[in-house]
């Protein structure tokens, strides 16, 4: 089983960018026009005059007539459209602007121009010098960091992106889809650690009060899972198909079950076993490998119905040639197999080896006659067998034969390495209800 037919990453979360006007109002101008004419006013002609624009406008009030003086040429570029003048009017805007609420002002500006230029980058800057100026009205902080994240990750420039996600969840811990873009941030710089707890977190509270995590989330947390060769893969695995019963889940759950288990041939052909059942057989090495573990399990009837599956759904191709010639091998085996298997059942029955019935309950298994199966499997289990073994194969045997009840017996009494395949079996149980 190759674990690169899993795909298991989640898209990085890029919110569009949500660009802050400028103050548009001719408030704005008219309060820059009046401080610059009252540098000629008395001061008492003056100190009304400014209390109607602290009244209007809190940001212009602020300004000194200095910054007044180097704003107001930029603003009138600004509002005129007048890109070239308002570009050769930034520099002397920028380097007047002293105050928190100047510096914010011009960087409303500068994006202005940006959005009237189609500059990007221009647009990215206004936006850092806004968040920089100190002057930016709480209200609008959350905009500028998820528009300043944004920018960065449209240039691929995840660190930048990271710090204004982190204030964003500082301001709203529980907002799932920033949480997300986050870890996939955390992941693109390396801090696995980081992500996997970040998916953590939008997984327990996706699930809050009985709601259902997105797919993607636990497919995402499946493969952090599988690369790190974690135990909690197989709590994943099974929760991931318990929200989401599609062929594909099945599929890359059942892959990383085995591939995590080191499973041999004998755990393979259980495995592909249950994939068969949920119909999650995808590609070309599921029926190639389930035919291999069949055939070493003398399971013939198995081995041609899987390879013939393959072959007719094409999804055998490269293997075509190997799938036939394994077809026309077993074909030659099954008539005499079947004529034998009545009068050996009745020797394995009356012997003590656990060995004969076993071998033979995988043989009627393979022919699809799951009642005579499960009577050797459990022949096998009081001869002493294997009970981890048989008792996966007595359960998939009565589940495919339709008694339920006893299937879900056998398959709670596994243990050890086959214990989580015998939870997915419960699974998929449950899910044909």
């Amino acid at each position: 089983m190759n674990m690169s037919r899993a795909a298991l990453a989640v898209s990085l979360v890029a919110g569009a960018a949500t660009l802050l006007p400028v103050p548009a109002s001719a408030q704005v101008l008219d309060s820059l026009r009046q401080r610059q004419r009252s540098q000629t006013q008395p001061q008492e002609q003056q100190q009304p005059q400014q209390q109607q624009q602290q009244r209007g406008n809190a940001r212009i009030g602020d300004l000194s007539r200095e910054e007044s003086a180097v704003i107001l040429p930029l603003y009138q570029a600004v509002q005129a459209s007048d890109w070239p003048t308002a570009s050769g009017a930034l520099a002397a805007a920028q380097a007047g602007a002293r105050t928190p609420a100047a510096r914010y002002l011009v960087g409303q500006l500068l994006l202005q121009i940006g959005r009237g230029t189609n500059n990007q980058q221009q647009q990215s800057q206004a936006v850092d010098a806004m968040l920089a100026s100190g002057g930016a009205p709480a209200e609008a902080v959350p905009i500028l960091l998820t528009t300043q994240a944004d920018f960065a990750i449209r240039a691929n420039n995840f660190a930048a992106a990271e710090a204004p996600l982190t204030r964003i969840l500082e301001a709203n811990p529980n907002d799932v889809d920033r949480i997300l873009q986050l870890a996939e941030i955390k992941n693109r710089l390396n801090k696995a650690e980081e992500a996997n707890t970040l998916y953590q977190r939008a997984l327990q509270l996706s699930s809050t009060n009985g709601g259902t995590a997105p797919e993607a989330l636990y497919r995402r947390l499946l493969g952090a899972a599988y690369q790190a060769r974690s135990p909690q893969a197989g709590e994943l695995a099974r929760n991931l198909v318990r929200a989401y019963p599609n062929p594909a889940n099945w599929h890359d759950a059942l892959v990383i079950y085995a591939e995590l288990g080191n499973a041999n041939s004998a755990l393979k052909l259980d495995t592909y076993r249950l994939m068969r059942a949920a119909g999650a057989m995808t590609a070309e090495r599921d029926f190639v490998d389930y035919g291999e573990a069949a055939n070493e399990a003398h399971a013939y009837g198995e081995v041609k119905a899987v390879l013939e599956e393959g072959l007719r759904r094409n999804l055998i191709t490269t293997n075509a040639a190997y799938a036939r010639e394994r077809i026309g091998v077993v074909n030659g085996r099954i008539a005499g197999d079947r004529e034998s298997l009545a009068g050996e059942r009745t020797a394995a029955m009356r012997g003590s080896d656990a060995t004969a019935p076993l071998r033979l309950a995988d043989a009627y298994f393979g022919y699809g006659d799951y009642a005579p199966a499960a009577e050797l499997y459990r022949a096998a289990l009081q001869k002493g067998g294997d009970a981890n073994l048989l008792n996966i194969r007595l359960g998939a045997a009565l589940a495919l034969a339709g008694n339920r009840a006893e299937a879900e017996t056998a398959f709670r009494a596994v243990t050890g390495p086959r214990a989580e395949l015998a939870q997915l079996w419960l699974l998929w149980l449950s899910s044909r209800r």
